[in-house]
């Protein structure tokens, strides 16, 4: 074999998309590869605090403070804020650079959309419709997707307090008429419960005027991924690894953050440490992989494509941070993160997604990524540019999904992406295959080729995300 430590991940990534996907001939992958023209940035510039937009549709005036957004960013805030059906014409590249106060909507519209053309067309009992395009309303026909606002868990907040606080949350939530149900020692930080949204709202506004409070945020909600679906027919080939897993202290852990786990059967459970809990066990029928489940063959699919992979020394810690319930929050999330990394996880698979970032994850994260530990999370199942997290988080390696023919249609492709992999997985379980898509999958086929290539050939985490960035590199232009 040739040298380990010079593996190639688009070498690996076409092995990989051969088996799963049973293409026919080898150099497909290399066309997903080939998307990869320009560096994606890492983090987008709508979430910048200085951009801002304000449509005030009552008083028909619309304030703007926006530094160098792209065209499509501008489009989602705007069929967000006003209902509008948006259309513009495919390929329509513009920067919008613009700063007013107090105008009316269609003088907004001129100084936001500059040289380029549009229209507008009132509907009765109906949403209007916005055409813009660069020479002719009918070259218009690209619908604008607008970004879902995030749903937050209504009486609670998540209190962060500065180091060396002389105030203790205890005493905060005390005096706020709050209690505490949740910390977060890694970043300081304190998941409070209120009587209701209300109380929640004004204890948010006091916080406010706290010298030893460092921030205040809502604690988000991320939906339960969806089970794989059943394949009545299907020629995907068995699979098995070889379980030499070393218990001296060589072996590379994953922590899947996700939904439970169940057994896998055949040599794969091997790779499989017992799961950990957040959230309580989710039980389910036995009869139906998990989406967890699902995940964790999938990253060990990935491992298995690196050559020499068959029989690394790595394991999978599931972390299922859902429970029962249909949705998980972003406090648990991050409470799954810091229980795996005690547990000796040095690379993170989040093959799940929400629409709101809180700035105590991205600490944590941060500062877990600085020491060594690797993540991976799904860039989400809608086609938009919209950012999702955790992986729109600078410190995370943010996957999306692609095939021979191009990105994926339902997969995001917003300047927070990265790379890209196949975003098919066909799972085995119950003797039955299974059929995954999505960006999770593509973000589990990551996180298997970091495991497999940092057990196999001992390089660091840091050198394999550097390798996958430059050599699996997503380009918004090149979709």
């Amino acid at each position: 074999m040739k040298n380990p430590r010079n593996v190639s991940f688009a070498a690996v990534s076409e092995l990989m998309y051969r088996r799963i996907v049973n293409a026919k001939r080898a150099f497909l992958l290399s066309l997903v590869l080939a998307l990869g023209i320009f560096p994606a940035l890492l983090a987008p510039p709508a979430l910048c605090a200085e951009n801002t937009l304000a449509w005030r549709l009552k008083d028909d005036r619309v304030d703007a403070r926006i530094d160098s957004w792209e065209l499509n960013q501008l489009l989602e805030q705007l069929t967000t804020l006003t209902g509008w059906q948006i259309f513009v014409e495919p390929d329509t590249q513009f920067k919008v650079s613009t700063q007013f106060k107090n105008l009316p909507s269609g003088e907004a519209l001129r100084r936001l959309l500059g040289k380029l053309n549009y229209a507008l067309l009132p509907q009765t009992n109906a949403p209007a419709k916005l055409f813009v395009y660069r020479n002719n309303l009918t070259d218009a026909t690209q619908l604008v997707r607008g970004k879902e606002a995030p749903q937050a868990v209504p009486d609670e907040l998540i209190l962060t307090l500065k180091n060396g606080s002389k105030t203790s949350a205890e005493e905060l939530a005390k005096r706020l008429g709050g209690k505490i149900t949740g910390r977060l020692g890694d970043v300081n930080a304190y998941r409070l419960k209120f009587a209701d949204a209300d109380a929640a709202r004004a204890a948010r506004e006091a916080l406010q005027s706290e010298n030893d409070v460092a921030t205040v945020d809502e604690n988000y909600i991320i939906p339960r991924p969806a089970n794989p679906e059943a394949l009545a027919l299907s020629s995907a080939p068995p699979f098995a690894l070889n379980p030499p897993v070393a218990n001296d202290g060589s072996r590379v852990v994953v922590g899947l953050i996700d939904t439970g786990v169940q057994r896998l059967g055949n040599s794969l459970d091997a790779y499989v440490l017992p799961g950990l809990a957040v959230n309580g066990d989710g039980k389910s029928d036995g009869t139906t992989p998990t989406h967890g489940t699902s995940m964790a063959e999938t990253i060990l699919r990935g491992m298995a494509s690196v050559p020499g992979g068959n029989g690394a020394s790595a394991q999978i810690l599931p972390v299922d941070v859902y429970g029962r319930g249909e949705s998980t929050t972003m406090f648990d999330v991050a409470s799954g993160i810091s229980l795996a990394i005690q547990r000796g996880a040095t690379v993170i698979n989040l093959s799940l997604a929400g629409s709101g970032g809180s700035s105590y994850v991205e600490i944590l994260i941060q500062n877990t990524s600085r020491n060594g530990v690797l993540y991976f999370a799904a860039a989400g199942n809608q086609p938009t540019t919209a950012a999702n997290y955790p992986a729109a988080y600078p410190s995370v390696v943010a996957v999306t999904a692609g095939s021979a023919q191009g990105l994926a249609s339902y997969a995001n492709y917003g300047s927070f992406v990265d790379i890209v992999l196949p975003g098919t997985s066909i799972v085995q379980f119950g003797n039955q295959n299974w059929l995954i898509s999505g960006t999770s999958a593509s973000a589990a086929y990551a996180s298997g080729l970091a495991l497999g290539t940092i057990a196999v050939t001992g390089r660091t985490a840091k050198e394999v995300e550097a390798s996958m960035r430059n050599q699996l590199k997503f380009s918004a232009g090149g979709k």
